[in-house]
């Protein structure tokens, strides 16, 4: 049933009751508008429809946000900066500091992960009660991979642009090169037919 059949729905049968009615009444159309397939725009757009002819009808939006902020249950920061482990409260398995291996240390985290599911594997063989541990074990490892690999981002970042811009470089260059054929071949062509003109 389309959501707005159902919306009309409630909407009549909401109607014969109270003030109580009005309040679910809209309950349901924000359930009805949020789970539509193509919402409708948010009711405060109708501030804004005589925004040209009037400014001052409707408020100023409001500002950025700075600082953190609650996202779907989640806290955000508007700073683009990589918060640490100890500051997620996760513990570090590998060495602090500015000039971190990465290469090496990955291959390391890996080849330990590789060694706690087996480990794993056969606690959950040998003693099924006692896989917690290693479970913990395992998301600890897994979150210092997903942090290095995120420590590692503005290096790809900055890695990729330069092969954007070196890729720029390269068809201009290509692009140039073939004016530069193309002229050539004008002139060969100019000459041929000023040869043959002078031939008659």
């Amino acid at each position: 049933m389309d959501s707005q059949v159902k919306l009309a729905i409630v909407v009549k049968v909401m109607g014969r009751t109270g003030s109580r009615g009005q309040v679910t009444q809209g309950k349901y159309e924000v359930m009805a508008a949020t789970s539509a397939t193509y919402p409708p725009p948010p009711p405060y757009y109708r501030l804004y429809k005589d925004y040209l002819q009037n400014p001052k009808l409707a408020s100023e939006p409001p500002p950025p946000i700075q600082g953190t902020y609650m996202l779907y249950g989640g806290t955000y920061t508007t700073d683009d900066v990589l918060p640490s482990l100890e500051e997620q409260g996760v513990r570090q398995l590998y060495p602090k500091g500015p000039n971190i291996d990465f290469k090496k240390e990955l291959r390391s985290l890996n080849r330990e992960l590789q060694l706690h599911i087996l480990e794993l594997a056969d606690v959950l063989v040998e003693r099924p009660s006692q896989y917690a541990r290693r479970v913990e074990d395992i998301s600890l490892i897994f979150k210092n991979l997903h942090h290095l690999l995120n420590s590692l981002r503005p290096h790809q970042a900055r890695a990729t642009l330069i092969h954007i811009l070196e890729l720029q470089i390269q068809r201009r260059k290509q692009a140039v090169e073939d004016i530069r054929r193309r002229r050539e071949e004008a002139q060969r062509l100019l000459k041929e037919s000023l040869g043959t003109l002078d031939g008659h």
